[in-house]
Protein backbone atom coordinates (compact mmCIF):
# COMPACT_ATOMS: atom_id res chain seq x y z
CA UNK A 1 0.00 0.00 0.00
CA UNK A 2 1.35 3.54 -0.80
CA UNK A 3 2.53 5.57 1.80
CA UNK A 4 2.66 8.77 -0.39
CA UNK A 5 1.11 12.31 0.75
CA UNK A 6 -1.29 13.42 -1.97
CA UNK A 7 -1.76 16.82 -3.74
CA UNK A 8 0.01 20.00 -3.14
CA UNK A 9 -2.89 22.62 -1.63
CA UNK A 10 -0.96 25.42 -2.77
CA UNK A 11 0.02 24.34 -6.60
CA UNK A 12 -2.47 20.92 -7.67
CA UNK A 13 -0.14 20.99 -10.78
CA UNK A 14 3.12 20.52 -8.96
CA UNK A 15 6.25 22.07 -8.31
CA UNK A 16 9.07 21.36 -10.34
CA UNK A 17 13.02 20.33 -8.81
CA UNK A 18 13.92 24.02 -10.33
CA UNK A 19 11.10 25.54 -8.24
CA UNK A 20 11.91 23.99 -5.20
CA UNK A 21 15.90 25.07 -5.37
CA UNK A 22 14.77 28.08 -6.03
CA UNK A 23 13.00 29.01 -3.11
CA UNK A 24 14.69 26.47 -0.39
CA UNK A 25 18.46 26.06 -2.30
CA UNK A 26 20.58 23.12 -2.69
CA UNK A 27 22.20 21.70 -5.86
CA UNK A 28 20.56 20.10 -8.41
CA UNK A 29 21.48 16.92 -10.35
CA UNK A 30 20.00 15.89 -13.15
CA UNK A 31 16.28 17.29 -14.51
CA UNK A 32 15.18 20.12 -13.52
CA UNK A 33 11.88 19.97 -14.97
CA UNK A 34 10.80 17.06 -13.03
CA UNK A 35 7.74 18.02 -11.09
CA UNK A 36 6.31 16.23 -8.29
CA UNK A 37 2.47 16.38 -6.36
CA UNK A 38 3.38 13.83 -3.43
CA UNK A 39 5.73 13.04 -0.44
CA UNK A 40 6.99 9.38 -0.31
CA UNK A 41 9.50 6.95 1.06
CA UNK A 42 12.34 6.32 -0.75
CA UNK A 43 10.73 2.69 -0.96
CA UNK A 44 7.47 3.61 -1.87
CA UNK A 45 7.65 6.86 -4.24
CA UNK A 46 6.31 6.69 -7.36
CA UNK A 47 7.32 9.08 -10.64
CA UNK A 48 4.95 11.92 -8.82
CA UNK A 49 6.96 11.83 -5.54
CA UNK A 50 9.28 13.52 -3.65
CA UNK A 51 12.06 11.91 -1.05
CA UNK A 52 14.91 11.75 0.86
CA UNK A 53 17.95 9.97 2.49
CA UNK A 54 18.96 11.48 5.67
CA UNK A 55 19.51 7.90 7.73
CA UNK A 56 22.32 6.10 6.10
CA UNK A 57 21.17 2.60 7.07
CA UNK A 58 18.41 3.42 3.61
CA UNK A 59 21.35 4.04 1.27
CA UNK A 60 20.37 0.82 -0.34
CA UNK A 61 16.58 1.94 -1.06
CA UNK A 62 18.42 5.06 -2.61
CA UNK A 63 19.30 2.80 -5.83
CA UNK A 64 15.93 0.99 -6.32
CA UNK A 65 13.55 3.97 -5.78
CA UNK A 66 11.39 5.38 -8.20
CA UNK A 67 11.24 8.80 -6.68
CA UNK A 68 10.85 11.83 -9.10
CA UNK A 69 13.01 13.98 -7.09
CA UNK A 70 15.47 13.13 -4.09
CA UNK A 71 16.82 14.98 -1.22
CA UNK A 72 20.44 13.70 -0.74
CA UNK A 73 23.49 14.60 1.04
CA UNK A 74 26.52 14.80 -1.26
CA UNK A 75 27.96 11.44 -0.21
CA UNK A 76 24.69 9.53 -2.07
CA UNK A 77 24.87 11.80 -5.06
CA UNK A 78 26.74 8.87 -6.60
CA UNK A 79 24.40 6.29 -5.94
CA UNK A 80 21.72 8.47 -7.45
CA UNK A 81 19.48 6.65 -10.19
CA UNK A 82 19.49 7.82 -13.55
CA UNK A 83 15.67 8.43 -13.51
CA UNK A 84 15.62 10.41 -10.13
CA UNK A 85 16.56 14.24 -10.53
CA UNK A 86 18.60 14.83 -7.11
CA UNK A 87 18.81 18.02 -5.22
CA UNK A 88 22.10 17.77 -2.69
CA UNK A 89 21.98 19.34 0.14
CA UNK A 90 23.49 19.54 4.05
CA UNK A 91 20.36 18.46 6.07
CA UNK A 92 17.75 16.35 3.85
CA UNK A 93 15.56 16.16 6.88
CA UNK A 94 15.51 19.54 7.27
CA UNK A 95 15.34 20.34 3.73
CA UNK A 96 12.22 18.19 3.29
CA UNK A 97 10.43 19.39 6.78
CA UNK A 98 10.41 22.74 4.34
CA UNK A 99 8.86 20.75 1.29
CA UNK A 100 6.46 19.31 3.49
CA UNK A 101 4.58 22.65 4.18
CA UNK A 102 3.75 22.99 0.72
CA UNK A 103 1.42 20.35 1.52
CA UNK A 104 -0.42 21.84 4.76
CA UNK A 105 -3.97 21.93 4.83
CA UNK A 106 -5.35 25.38 3.25
CA UNK A 107 -6.75 27.42 6.14
CA UNK A 108 -10.25 27.98 6.74
CA UNK A 109 -12.27 31.42 5.09
CA UNK A 110 -12.06 33.79 7.48
CA UNK A 111 -15.48 34.69 9.17
CA UNK A 112 -17.71 33.37 11.71
CA UNK A 113 -19.92 30.71 11.46
CA UNK A 114 -23.86 31.59 12.68
CA UNK A 115 -23.62 29.50 15.44
CA UNK A 116 -20.43 30.81 17.35
CA UNK A 117 -20.73 32.94 20.47
CA UNK A 118 -18.95 35.56 20.66
CA UNK A 119 -19.52 37.59 24.11
CA UNK A 120 -19.56 41.44 24.91
CA UNK A 121 -16.03 42.97 25.04
CA UNK A 122 -14.22 40.82 22.77
CA UNK A 123 -11.94 41.76 20.85
CA UNK A 124 -11.17 40.09 17.24
CA UNK A 125 -8.65 40.77 14.72
CA UNK A 126 -8.58 41.21 11.18
CA UNK A 127 -9.31 37.85 8.79
CA UNK A 128 -10.35 35.62 12.01
CA UNK A 129 -11.93 32.05 10.94
CA UNK A 130 -13.77 30.80 14.24
CA UNK A 131 -16.17 28.06 13.46
CA UNK A 132 -19.41 26.08 14.63
CA UNK A 133 -20.44 26.07 18.21
CA UNK A 134 -16.88 28.23 19.00
CA UNK A 135 -17.14 30.00 22.39
CA UNK A 136 -15.51 33.13 22.89
CA UNK A 137 -15.77 34.76 26.42
CA UNK A 138 -15.73 38.27 28.01
CA UNK A 139 -12.48 40.31 27.16
CA UNK A 140 -11.03 37.38 25.05
CA UNK A 141 -8.55 38.82 22.68
CA UNK A 142 -8.21 36.87 19.13
CA UNK A 143 -5.38 38.10 16.77
CA UNK A 144 -5.32 38.57 13.25
CA UNK A 145 -5.45 35.60 11.22
CA UNK A 146 -6.01 33.26 14.01
CA UNK A 147 -8.53 30.29 13.50
CA UNK A 148 -10.93 28.48 16.45
CA UNK A 149 -12.01 25.49 15.44
CA UNK A 150 -15.40 24.39 15.84
CA UNK A 151 -16.12 23.80 19.41
CA UNK A 152 -13.02 25.41 21.01
CA UNK A 153 -13.38 27.50 23.94
CA UNK A 154 -11.72 30.98 24.46
CA UNK A 155 -11.99 31.68 28.33
CA UNK A 156 -12.62 35.55 29.44
CA UNK A 157 -9.77 37.82 29.47
CA UNK A 158 -7.65 34.88 27.45
CA UNK A 159 -5.38 35.82 24.30
CA UNK A 160 -4.65 33.64 21.28
CA UNK A 161 -2.38 35.23 19.29
CA UNK A 162 -2.15 35.77 15.51
CA UNK A 163 -1.69 33.54 13.22
CA UNK A 164 -2.13 30.63 15.90
CA UNK A 165 -4.56 27.41 15.15
CA UNK A 166 -7.33 25.85 17.57
CA UNK A 167 -8.00 22.74 16.26
CA UNK A 168 -11.51 21.39 17.76
CA UNK A 169 -12.31 21.44 20.88
CA UNK A 170 -9.72 22.88 22.41
CA UNK A 171 -10.08 24.49 25.47
CA UNK A 172 -8.15 28.11 26.81
CA UNK A 173 -9.30 28.97 29.67
CA UNK A 174 -9.36 32.80 31.87
CA UNK A 175 -7.02 34.54 31.46
CA UNK A 176 -4.08 32.15 29.90
CA UNK A 177 -2.07 33.75 26.79
CA UNK A 178 -1.14 31.75 24.00
CA UNK A 179 1.54 33.36 21.61
CA UNK A 180 1.50 33.91 17.91
CA UNK A 181 1.95 31.00 15.16
CA UNK A 182 0.96 28.28 17.36
CA UNK A 183 -0.70 25.21 16.62
CA UNK A 184 -3.21 23.63 19.39
CA UNK A 185 -4.50 20.53 18.26
CA UNK A 186 -7.91 18.64 19.51
CA UNK A 187 -8.60 18.29 23.09
CA UNK A 188 -5.84 20.48 24.41
CA UNK A 189 -6.20 21.81 27.94
CA UNK A 190 -4.90 24.89 28.08
CA UNK A 191 -5.34 26.05 32.24
CA UNK A 192 -7.30 24.27 34.01
CA UNK A 193 -6.79 23.97 38.17
CA UNK A 194 -3.35 22.25 38.89
CA UNK A 195 -3.51 19.82 41.86
CA UNK A 196 -3.70 21.68 44.72
CA UNK A 197 -5.37 20.71 47.99
CA UNK A 198 -4.60 21.80 51.66
CA UNK A 199 -5.04 18.50 54.13
CA UNK A 200 -7.95 19.23 56.75
CA UNK A 201 -7.91 16.55 59.16
CA UNK A 202 -11.22 14.86 59.49
CA UNK A 203 -12.65 16.92 56.68
CA UNK A 204 -10.41 15.85 54.32
CA UNK A 205 -9.08 18.04 51.70
CA UNK A 206 -9.56 21.67 51.14
CA UNK A 207 -9.05 23.18 47.92
CA UNK A 208 -6.17 25.53 47.23
CA UNK A 209 -7.26 28.07 44.68
CA UNK A 210 -4.87 28.32 41.42
CA UNK A 211 -4.89 32.06 40.39
CA UNK A 212 -1.85 32.28 38.19
CA UNK A 213 -1.47 31.75 34.87
CA UNK A 214 -0.45 29.65 31.44
CA UNK A 215 1.57 31.68 29.64
CA UNK A 216 2.29 30.04 26.25
CA UNK A 217 5.44 31.96 23.60
CA UNK A 218 4.99 31.89 19.65
CA UNK A 219 5.38 29.27 17.51
CA UNK A 220 4.56 26.50 19.50
CA UNK A 221 2.92 23.12 18.74
CA UNK A 222 1.05 20.90 21.37
CA UNK A 223 -0.46 17.76 20.63
CA UNK A 224 -3.56 15.95 20.97
CA UNK A 225 -5.16 15.92 24.29
CA UNK A 226 -2.44 17.45 26.40
CA UNK A 227 -2.78 19.42 29.04
CA UNK A 228 -0.87 22.74 30.85
CA UNK A 229 -1.90 23.67 34.37
CA UNK A 230 -2.69 26.90 35.23
CA UNK A 231 -0.26 28.26 38.23
CA UNK A 232 -0.80 28.04 42.08
CA UNK A 233 0.45 31.34 42.54
CA UNK A 234 2.71 32.34 39.77
CA UNK A 235 2.46 31.21 36.39
CA UNK A 236 2.65 27.92 33.95
CA UNK A 237 5.71 28.97 31.31
CA UNK A 238 5.92 27.08 28.35
CA UNK A 239 8.95 29.12 25.86
CA UNK A 240 9.19 29.91 22.36
CA UNK A 241 9.76 27.32 19.79
CA UNK A 242 8.74 24.73 22.31
CA UNK A 243 6.94 21.18 20.45
CA UNK A 244 5.30 18.83 22.82
CA UNK A 245 3.55 15.60 21.68
CA UNK A 246 0.04 14.22 22.15
CA UNK A 247 -1.31 12.79 26.16
CA UNK A 248 1.56 15.37 28.06
CA UNK A 249 0.68 16.29 31.26
CA UNK A 250 1.99 19.95 32.73
CA UNK A 251 1.54 20.75 36.28
CA UNK A 252 1.12 23.82 38.13
CA UNK A 253 3.96 26.52 38.40
CA UNK A 254 6.56 24.33 35.92
CA UNK A 255 8.62 26.27 33.09
CA UNK A 256 9.80 24.50 30.31
CA UNK A 257 12.43 26.91 28.27
CA UNK A 258 12.54 27.53 24.48
CA UNK A 259 12.82 25.15 22.01
CA UNK A 260 12.70 22.27 24.13
CA UNK A 261 10.92 19.11 22.52
CA UNK A 262 8.93 16.50 24.41
CA UNK A 263 7.36 13.17 23.27
CA UNK A 264 4.23 11.65 24.18
CA UNK A 265 2.88 11.04 27.30
CA UNK A 266 5.35 12.47 29.64
CA UNK A 267 4.50 13.72 33.06
CA UNK A 268 5.79 16.74 34.84
CA UNK A 269 5.30 17.66 38.38
CA UNK A 270 4.61 21.29 39.72
CA UNK A 271 7.40 23.70 40.10
CA UNK A 272 9.94 21.87 37.81
CA UNK A 273 11.75 23.74 35.48
CA UNK A 274 12.91 22.40 32.19
CA UNK A 275 16.04 24.28 30.69
CA UNK A 276 16.09 25.26 27.07
CA UNK A 277 16.72 22.68 23.83
CA UNK A 278 15.88 20.12 25.95
CA UNK A 279 14.77 16.59 24.54
CA UNK A 280 12.67 14.58 26.82
CA UNK A 281 11.66 11.19 25.42
CA UNK A 282 8.67 9.26 25.67
CA UNK A 283 6.71 8.36 29.04
CA UNK A 284 9.62 9.83 30.93
CA UNK A 285 8.50 11.50 34.60
CA UNK A 286 9.98 14.27 36.25
CA UNK A 287 9.46 15.26 39.77
CA UNK A 288 8.35 18.47 41.06
CA UNK A 289 10.91 21.49 42.60
CA UNK A 290 13.75 20.21 40.90
CA UNK A 291 15.55 21.57 37.63
CA UNK A 292 17.36 20.67 34.19
CA UNK A 293 19.78 22.71 32.77
CA UNK A 294 19.88 23.65 29.30
CA UNK A 295 20.43 21.35 26.69
CA UNK A 296 19.68 17.92 28.10
CA UNK A 297 18.32 14.83 26.62
CA UNK A 298 16.29 12.34 28.82
CA UNK A 299 15.65 9.22 27.55
CA UNK A 300 11.94 7.38 27.01
CA UNK A 301 10.71 5.85 30.22
CA UNK A 302 13.00 7.53 32.28
CA UNK A 303 12.19 8.79 35.65
CA UNK A 304 13.81 12.39 36.39
CA UNK A 305 14.40 12.35 40.57
CA UNK A 306 16.86 14.98 41.23
CA UNK A 307 18.10 18.31 39.69
CA UNK A 308 20.18 17.80 36.46
CA UNK A 309 22.72 20.31 36.54
CA UNK A 310 25.08 19.45 33.53
CA UNK A 311 24.35 18.90 29.84
CA UNK A 312 24.62 15.33 28.47
CA UNK A 313 22.38 12.54 28.31
CA UNK A 314 20.65 10.74 31.05
CA UNK A 315 18.64 7.21 31.43
CA UNK A 316 17.06 5.80 34.38
CA UNK A 317 15.82 2.60 32.49
CA UNK A 318 16.63 -0.93 33.93
CA UNK A 319 17.20 -2.67 30.39
CA UNK A 320 14.40 -5.13 28.52
CA UNK A 321 15.45 -9.03 29.06
CA UNK A 322 14.46 -12.06 29.01
CA UNK A 323 11.71 -12.16 32.09
CA UNK A 324 13.42 -15.43 34.14
CA UNK A 325 16.91 -13.20 33.92
CA UNK A 326 14.52 -9.55 34.81
CA UNK A 327 13.41 -11.79 38.06
CA UNK A 328 16.75 -12.90 39.07
CA UNK A 329 18.49 -9.07 38.57
CA UNK A 330 15.32 -7.90 40.85
CA UNK A 331 16.32 -10.42 43.67
CA UNK A 332 20.15 -8.98 43.30
CA UNK A 333 18.42 -5.58 43.69
CA UNK A 334 16.83 -6.10 47.00
CA UNK A 335 19.33 -7.45 48.30
CA UNK A 336 21.38 -4.80 47.78
CA UNK A 337 21.44 -3.26 51.16
CA UNK A 338 22.42 -6.34 52.62
CA UNK A 339 25.07 -7.01 50.66
CA UNK A 340 26.46 -3.10 51.33
CA UNK A 341 25.76 -3.87 54.92
CA UNK A 342 28.17 -7.01 55.02
CA UNK A 343 30.59 -5.60 53.08
CA UNK A 344 31.23 -2.48 55.22
CA UNK A 345 31.76 -5.20 58.32
CA UNK A 346 34.35 -7.08 56.45
CA UNK A 347 36.27 -3.75 55.67
CA UNK A 348 35.98 -2.93 59.21
CA UNK A 349 37.08 -6.50 59.59
CA UNK A 350 40.00 -6.49 57.12
CA UNK A 351 41.32 -2.64 58.63
CA UNK A 352 41.76 -4.73 62.60
CA UNK A 353 44.19 -7.48 60.80
CA UNK A 354 47.75 -7.38 61.14
CA UNK A 355 49.66 -6.82 58.11
CA UNK A 356 51.40 -10.39 56.68
CA UNK A 357 54.57 -8.38 56.28
CA UNK A 358 54.44 -6.75 59.94
CA UNK A 359 54.44 -10.29 60.71
CA UNK A 360 56.97 -11.69 58.86
CA UNK A 361 59.36 -8.60 60.21
CA UNK A 362 58.36 -9.26 63.53
CA UNK A 363 59.46 -13.16 63.20
CA UNK A 364 62.98 -13.79 61.88
CA UNK A 365 62.86 -17.55 61.30
CA UNK A 366 60.74 -17.03 58.60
Amino acid sequence: MSTAVDKLQSNPAGWTAKHLVDQFGGELIGDASKAITKLGTLADADQQCLSFLANPKYRGQLVSTRAAIVLIPAAAASDLPSNCTGIVCDQPYLYYAKVSRLFAPAKPLAGIHPSAVIEAGVHLGTNVSIGAFVHVEQGARVGDGAVLMSHSVVGRNASIGANTVLHPHVSVYHDCEVGQDCILHSGVVVGADGFGFAPAGDQGWQKIEQVGRVMIGDDVEIGANTTIDRGAISDTVVGRGCKLDNQIQIAHNVVIGEFTVIAACVGIAGSATIGKRCLIGGAAGILGHLSIADGVTISAMSLVSRTISEVGMYTGIFPLMPNREWEKAAVLVRQIDDMRNRIKSLEAAIKTLTPVQEIRSNNPQE
